[in-house]
């Protein structure tokens, strides 16, 4: 009772039930119950050996107590609060850069088909985004490879070109330190030659191996070769690399703009060069170098050097915010129809699609018969068949193949 009467009580001393014995202790024990349930709010009870405490003291709390119990209450909320709107702002930080970078995507449709020839012989690349950023090179997600390789003799350079002229030129960017360094020509020209060389190599190593058409045996082998024409388009500039006779046409403002001038051996200053180099051009059905390839400048062709080269001619364009489209074909379309036709075509498909598309996956039987399609718009690829089509309908014996870059769906700042 002496405890009681004092208020105190040990911490070492057992919970007794203490029967009331009179009004006043009564009294006395309903005046503690309420800074019980005050400390029980305030104070957590400490931990002992792993366990809570069984026994609360009855201990009046002061108010420095609770006004630092208080302050520590204030001071977690508003720990949660900022870590929470942090977590929220990053997220948004996200969400915000993976809606840009969606809307960012260029918009792209490709057509390829035989024609009337008996073998398929082209093929078509297109890497949107192919270089990414690293932590030692600075890289912008913006760069969008895209090319198109005419082969002739047989289709395995054309093929070989598709599967490793964006990874060649992407090793070439990285080692420029990144594309604001870059010097666009000599990093052309150096993935050029590459691409040549590993064709040559890669024709010697897989003779045995070999199963298509032309079975890679001498000379058959050194015949074979294929056109280039590639282009990286980033956000202030379009970069056009071209060896062969495809070509690559930019419409801007209503007008077809060539990026490109055709590699034929009736060309002034390719007659030149070749002739200079010990060679001549024959016409038989139609200017040839020594009377065999229909273009002075190729991929492969390992029998025709040098006067058959792989160098390419490179023209860099700044873009502006008139341009409209983008158009890579082989010669099969460009030998019938006509830059500011094909240009028209495709204004014609864009404007008559205004809302954005989705992505679809046109079937060969949708675009023509024994053909491949690709796309990211429906637009563009309503495009890229439509020239498909008019190039056929105006007798092209050749392969035709197409690639329309919608432009104003990835325009710069």
């Amino acid at each position: 009772m002496a405890g009681i009467c004092c208020e105190v009580v040990g911490e070492s001393e057992a919970a007794a039930p203490v029967e009331p014995t009179s009004r006043a202790s009564r009294r006395r024990i309903m005046e503690l119950l309420p800074f019980k349930l005050v400390a029980e709010a305030a104070v957590l009870p400490p931990l002992e050996n792993g366990r809570k405490r069984q026994k609360l003291d009855l201990v009046r709390p002061t108010s420095r107590d609770c006004d630092n119990a208080v302050q520590n209450s204030d001071t977690d909320k508003l720990e949660k609060d900022q870590e929470l709107n942090g977590s929220l702002k990053f997220n948004g930080a996200v969400k915000s850069e993976a809606v840009e970078e969606e809307k960012e995507s260029p918009k792209f449709g490709m057509t390829s088909v035989c024609g009337r020839r008996r073998d398929m012989e082209d093929a078509v690349s297109i890497h949107p985004s192919f270089c990414k950023q690293r932590r030692q090179v600075q890289m912008s997600s913006d760069i969008h490879f895209y090319g198109v390789f005419d082969g002739h003799g047989c289709s395995h350079v054309a093929m070989k070109c598709k599967d490793r002229f964006h990874e060649i030129l992407k090793e070439e960017i990285e080692a420029c330190g990144g594309e604001k360094a870059v010097d666009w020509k000599g990093t052309m020209e150096r993935s050029f030659e590459r691409m040549d060389k590993e064709v040559q190599k890669w024709t010697v190593d897989a003779k045995e191996r070999s199963s298509c058409r032309c079975e890679l045996q001498t000379p058959q082998c050194d015949a074979v070769g294929s056109t280039a024409v590639v282009a990286v388009v980033t956000p202030d500039e379009i970069i056009v690399a071209n060896c062969g006779d495809s070509r690559a046409v930019l419409c801007r403002n209503g007008v077809a703009l060539p990026l490109s001038d055709d590699h034929k051996p009736d060309r002034p200053d390719e007659m030149l060069r070749i002739q200079e180099a010990g060679g001549r051009v024959i016409y038989w059905d139609g200017p040839r170098v020594l009377g065999v390839l229909a273009m002075s400048r190729a991929i492969g062709d390992n029998y025709l050097k040098p006067f058959v080269i792989s160098e390419p001619e490179v023209t860099i364009t700044k873009r502006k915010r008139e341009e409209e489209c983008l158009i890579l074909a082989s010669d099969g379309l460009w030998d019938v129809v006509p830059n500011d036709t094909a240009c028209g075509v495709v204004r014609m498909c864009l404007r008559a699609e205004k809302s954005v598309s989705p992505p679809v996956s046109p079937s060969s039987e949708a675009a023509v018969k024994g053909g491949t399609a690709e796309s990211s718009d429906k637009a563009c690829w309503d495009a890229s068949i439509l020239l498909t089509k008019l190039a056929l309908a105006r007798h092209s014996t050749d392969n035709v193949s197409v690639v329309v870059v919608d432009l104003k769906k990835n325009q710069p700042l």
